[in-house]
């Protein structure tokens, strides 16, 4: 498997598997009309993500963490800043990790998988820790590709857990 290198992210959240990535790989309007209800209803509402009351399908675009066109949230990220600022590829490169960024991390399931993914990355290297991301969010009982932070299946509806 070959990994690009703009679905690195910095902070061990592979882009590959985001659903902002997938949404929009895919150009599945219904999947980005869901994903901008998301933002808008439900992390807008906590304050944690600013203008995410005024997102639209339209705003549900990306080519990974490190191309030129980055979701809007993502392109304001502060660890991604910070791992540039300090010559870093990653925060597994980082002595510092976990920081005051990851802790302030405003989604819960990114935050779990930043904890986890972090440490393997430093463990592995980037080919394995991208090909051990890229394999863990396939459904368990059916094959089907799923994303970062499913709960269902989308294809045959079971439960998921892929996170941990």
């Amino acid at each position: 498997m070959t990994i690009k290198k703009e679905l690195l992210s910095p902070c061990g959240l592979y882009c590959e598997v985001c659903a902002i990535y997938i949404a929009d790989k895919s150009n599945n309007q219904k999947f980005k009309e869901r994903l901008a209800s998301l933002y808008k209803d439900n992390i807008a509402g906590k304050g944690k993500l600013p203008n995410s009351e005024n997102i639209t399908a339209e705003d549900i675009q990306c080519n990974g963490c490190l191309s030129d066109k980055r979701f809007l949230h993502c392109d304001k990220c502060p660890i991604r800043d910070c791992v540039f600022q300090k010559g870093y590829e990653g925060c597994h490169q980082c002595k510092e990790f976990p920081c005051k960024h990851i802790e302030k991390f405003p989604m819960t399931v990114g935050k779990k998988v930043i904890l986890r993914a972090v440490p393997h990355w430093r463990k592995v290297g980037a080919q394995k820790w991208a090909e051990d991301e890229r394999s863990r969010y396939i459904c368990p009982q059916c094959g089907n590709k799923v994303f970062r932070g499913a709960a269902k299946c989308n294809r045959c509806k079971a439960n998921l857990d892929l996170d941990e």
